[in-house]
């Protein structure tokens, strides 16, 4: 008589095929390129927020400053109708809009300091005491910058700054801001 060794109580079981193999690798990359692509929009998110922050940061400070000088001004002498010119304390603090550089700056005792940058768009608007516009179209004399400094009562600035990032979209952030009055300064209607 022959006994044929017996194959224990698994015997019907064996080891993974080729297709169960195939299947569980292709949900593994799925399910990895879904964890990579997700990880992606958060880093790209988060750039973009930071940039959007620092710029809405930047415009803040940068209108804030201009808004003490102007609020304590005793004159104002249009420049251009990028440039202005207050007095504040006595002293001659000059803001300009630099169309090159996309740059806001105030300029103090030759100290030129950057308070917006990233301006893509930017206007002055002058006003009069009766809250009618100054016009600044035409400063090309001497005469019609003295005439327009001497009725202007109000300034307000329009700013369109944007940023952005080799990873991420621009952010684009308008800034209008409230229209400032020149407290000290004399104007007759």
């Amino acid at each position: 008589t022959t006994t044929t060794p017996s194959r224990g109580p698994n015997h019907n079981q064996r080891g993974a095929t080729l297709v169960v193999l195939m299947v569980s690798s292709t949900l593994a990359v799925m399910i990895l390129a879904a964890v990579l692509s997700m990880f992606l929009f958060i880093g790209r998110t988060s750039a973009n927020v930071i940039n959007y922050a620092e710029m809405e940061a930047q415009a803040r400070q940068g209108l804030e400053t201009f808004a003490q000088d102007t609020r304590q001004a005793s004159d104002l002498d249009w420049l251009s109708d990028s440039s202005v010119e207050l007095t504040v304390n006595g002293a001659a603090v000059t803001y300009t809009f630099d169309t090159g550089a996309g740059t806001f700056s105030r300029t103090s005792a030759g100290t030129t300091t950057a308070l917006i940058e990233g301006i893509s768009s930017f206007t002055f608007s002058g006003y009069m005491i009766t809250g009618a516009s100054v016009n600044l179209a035409d400063l090309t004399t001497a005469v019609k910058r003295e005439a327009a400094s001497d009725v202007t009562k109000q300034i307000q600035i329009y700013v369109l700054a944007s940023r952005s990032s080799t990873t991420v979209t621009t952010a684009t952030n308008t800034v209008l801001s409230a229209r400032y009055i020149l407290r000290n300064k004399r104007v007759s209607a």
